[in-house]
C-alpha cells in the first residue's frame, strides 16, 4: 500500500505542485489549506507523514506538530520554513520532528529527506538519544560543504572530459548569455547552473531553481509570475513568483521540455519583453532575470516534432554546454566518492573513512546508469549502514554488485595479489608515471599513494 502524505499549506498553488510531484512518485497525498481543517483532518485519518509549512495564517507548524503528535503519534512530521532559523529548526526536532526543510526548495531535495526518513527510523531514534537536538543542527550547519571559497561547489575533475567542461562554465559565467545545459539524467545539471552563477556579476543575488517537470500547466503561470489575492479559487494571499524572486540574479530551469506549449508561450513572452505581469494583476513588472535552462531531451528533436517552440529553444541556447557522464570521465570517480563520503559523514554524523577493497573494485566496474545523482546516493545509504571504518561490500546494493561487468571483471580482481601486479602492469606501462597510472587504473593519485604504500612498492 502507498505511504500516506498530507501537506499543511496556505499557499495552493505550491501545494498543488507537491502534490503532483509526490503523486507520481507513488505517494497518497491530500493536502489541507488551514490549520483548522488540518487538524480535523489529521483526528479522522492516519498519516504516514505530514508536511507542514510553519507559518499559516490560522495556525503554527510547530503547533500542529504537538497536535499530531497527541491523535496520531506514528506519524512522522517535516516542518517547511521560510525563515530557516537554527532556533526554530532545534525546538521542531527537539518535539520530534523528522526534520526541517527551508523554503525555496525543490521537490528532489524533500523527496530525499521522507526516503531518508522512511528507511531510516531507527537510526533517527538512536541518533536523538545520543545527541541533543541543538547539537544535531549544530553539527549539520557546521560540516556541510560550504559553497562560498572555503571549498568548492563541486568537483572540477582531473579528467580531459572535466577539465573542458570546466572551461566552458568559466567561460560563459561572466556573461549574461542564456545557457541550455544537456546530458543525462543525474549528471548534477543544477550543480553546474550554480557554478555559472557564481562566477557571474549576479553572484551576490538570488539564485533560482525550478522544476519544470514538477508544474502542472494550470499553475504554471502563478509559480512563474505570481498571483494576487482573490486571482482564482484558493488565491488566499498575493504571492511572489520565480520571475520576481530571481529579479536582479539567476533563474533556473530544469527539465525545460516538459513545460506545455502554453507555458512555452508565456515563458517567451517574458524572456523578450523582460516584463511580467501577476496573475490577477493589470500592472506588469520589469524583471532582469539571466536564464539557465536545462534538459536531457533532445530539445532539436522536440522542436521538429512541433512539441517545442523554436524561436523559445533559440532563445535559450545563446550558449549550449555539455555535462559529461559519469562514464565519459572515469578518472574522476574516486574524486567524486570522496567528496560524496565527507558530505555523507557530515549528514549522518558518521565518521566512515572510504570504501574497502572489494567496494572499490565493484564501484569501479559498475557503470553507474544513474551517475553522480546515483552514486551520492549509493554513498549516503552505505554511510548510514556501516558501522565500521571502511564500507563493507554487504552494505552495497545488489545492482551494484551483480552487474554483467562487475561479475566479469571481479573474477580476475578479486585477490590482492592481482590487484598488485595490476598496479605494478599500469606503472610500467605509464614509464612509472604516478599520475598516468593512476589515470589507467582509474583511480585517484592518492588512493594509488596509499596501495603504493599498502603493498610497499617502492620506485
Amino acid at each position: 500500500m502507498a505511504q500516506q502524505i498530507h501537506i499543511i499549506e496556505d499557499d495552493v498553488a505550491f501545494g498543488k505542485m507537491l502534490t503532483s510531484f509526490l503523486e507520481r512518485k507513488g505517494f497518497q497525498v491530500s493536502v489541507s489549506l488551514t490549520g483548522e481543517s488540518a487538524r480535523k483532518t489529521l483526528a479522522e485519518n492516519n498519516f504516514d507523514l505530514l508536511i507542514t509549512d510553519l507559518q499559516l495564517p490560522d495556525d503554527s507548524g510547530l503547533e500542529l506538530l504537538e497536535y499530531s503528535q497527541s491523535v496520531s503519534p506514528k506519524t512522522k512530521v517535516i516542518l517547511m520554513t521560510g525563515y530557516a532559523e537554527v532556533d526554530t529548526a532545534v525546538k521542531a526536532i527537539k518535539k520530534g520532528a523528522l526534520d526541517y526543510i527551508s523554503k525555496p526548495f525543490r521537490p528532489e531535495e524533500l523527496l530525499m529527506i521522507i526516503e531518508e526518513g522512511f528507511q531510516n527510523t531507527a537510526f533517527s531514534e538512536k541518533i536523538s538519544s545520543e545527541i541533543s537536538a541543538s547539537e544535531t543542527i549544530e553539527k549539520r550547519q557546521i560540516n556541510l560543504p560550504k559553497t562560498n571559497s572555503e571549498k568548492p561547489i563541486f568537483v572540477v575533475g582531473i579528467s580531459e572530459t572535466s577539465k573542458k567542461f570546466n572551461e566552458y562554465l568559466k567561460l560563459v559565467g561572466p556573461t549574461d548569455m542564456c545557457v541550455l545545459i544537456q546530458g543525462e539524467s543525474g549528471t548534477g545539471k543544477e550543480v553546474a547552473a550554480k557554478a555559472i552563477h557564481k562566477y557571474s556579476s549576479r553572484r551576490d543575488q538570488n539564485f533560482i531553481a525550478v522544476d519544470c517537470g514538477a508544474i502542472p500547466k494550470e499553475i504554471a503561470a502563478s509559480e512563474f509570475f505570481g498571483h494576487l489575492k482573490g486571482s482564482f479559487t484558493g488565491a488566499i494571499n498575493d504571492k511572489k513568483g520565480h520571475f520576481e524572486a530571481a529579479n536582479g540574479g539567476t533563474l533556473f530551469l530544469d527539465e525545460v521540455g516538459n513545460l506545455s506549449y502554453e507555458n512555452q508561450i508565456q515563458l517567451l513572452r517574458a524572456l523578450q519583453e523582460r516584463r511580467i505581469k501577476p496573475v490577477g494583476s493589470n500592472t506588469e513588472i520589469d524583471v532582469d532575470v539571466r536564464i539557465l535552462s536545462a534538459t536531457n531531451e533532445d530539445l532539436l528533436k522536440a522542436v521538429s516534432e512541433g512539441k517545442f517552440r523554436e524561436d523559445l529553444y533559440h532563445r535559450l541556447n545563446e550558449f549550449s554546454i555539455h555535462i559529461p557522464s559519469l562514464h565519459e570521465r572515469k578518472e574522476d570517480l574516486f574524486l567524486f566518492i570522496e567528496y560524496f563520503l565527507a558530505e555523507a559523514n557530515a549528514s549522518l554524523g558518521k565518521d566512515v573513512l572510504g570504501l574497502s577493497k572489494e567496494v572499490e573494485k565493484a564501484f569501479k566496474y559498475y557503470a553507474w546508469p544513474g551517475n553522480l545523482r546515483e552514486l551520492k546516493n549509493v554513498i549516503k545509504r552505505s554511510v548510514l549502514l556501516t558501522n565500521s571504518s571502511l564500507i563493507p561490500l554487504e552494505v552495497i546494493p545488489h545492482e551494484v554488485l551483480f552487474s554483467e561487468k562487475v561479475k566479469k571483471e571481479t573474477v580476475d580482481f578479486s585477490k590482492e595479489s592481482n590487484e598488485k601486479q595490476l598496479i605494478l602492469n599500469a606503472l610500467k606501462e605509464a614509464d612509472f608515471n604516478k599520475t598516468k597510472a593512476a589515470k589507467l587504473l582509474n583511480i585517484t593519485r592518492k588512493t594509488l599513494y596509499n596501495k603504493l604504500k599498502y603493498y610497499e612498492i617502492e620506485l
